[in-house]
């Protein structure tokens, strides 16, 4: 009669995967693996049915970069970011007086989620995210107007999740999905 382990290792989510995979194709880019070891990973990574077996494929991989924050903020005035620019994993939006525009449609999103959070007084806000994007905005608190989002429909899995919370006090946050 065989024993099962005290403790077994718990089934891998589709995140963590995502991860273990996001991680294969930096060390790769970034030189720290072969073409070969990369596919055999990748394999691995694809095949894994328990945690475990998922740490044991990205073990020999350099450690995980730390999460990125950064802050844009102003006082008063014009928040923009449109174009090709790196968005980090977590992005704080600070604005006492002025309109926020965020174009994330050409931005370059090295993470699966992004989260913004949006600290904002008075003015508008409009986050164009990419066309395959995920959009949750239950983290966001509006106090005077409702925010304007209509969900792509139709949308396929696989693309970024664009998570925005924080407070809105006068003013209304608009977001589309780009066209391209």
């Amino acid at each position: 009669m065989t024993s099962l382990p005290e403790h077994p290792s718990p089934p891998v989510s589709e995140d963590d995967r995502d991860t273990a995979v996001r991680r294969l194709q930096e060390a790769y880019a970034e030189g720290h693996i072969s073409h070969e070891e990369m596919d055999a990973g990748l394999q691995q990574v694809l095949t894994a049915r328990t945690h475990g077996e998922l740490v044991s494929a990205v073990a020999s991989l350099p450690p995980e970069k730390a999460a990125t924050t950064s802050t844009i903020g102003a006082a008063a005035g014009r928040i923009k970011r449109s174009g090709v620019w790196r968005v980090p994993r977590n992005l704080k939006v600070e604005s006492a007086y002025g309109n926020v525009r965020l174009d994330l449609s050409r931005a370059v999103l090295e993470h699966p989620v992004v989260d913004i959070e949006l600290q904002l007084g008075t003015g508008r806000a409009k986050i164009t995210v990419p066309r395959d994007a995920i959009v949750d905005i239950e983290g966001l608190h509006t106090g005077w107007k409702d925010t304007r989002y209509k969900p792509r429909p139709g949308s396929r899995p696989g693309g970024p999740t664009i998570r925005i919370s924080g407070t809105m006090g006068f003013g209304r946050l608009k977001i589309r999905h780009a066209r391209r």
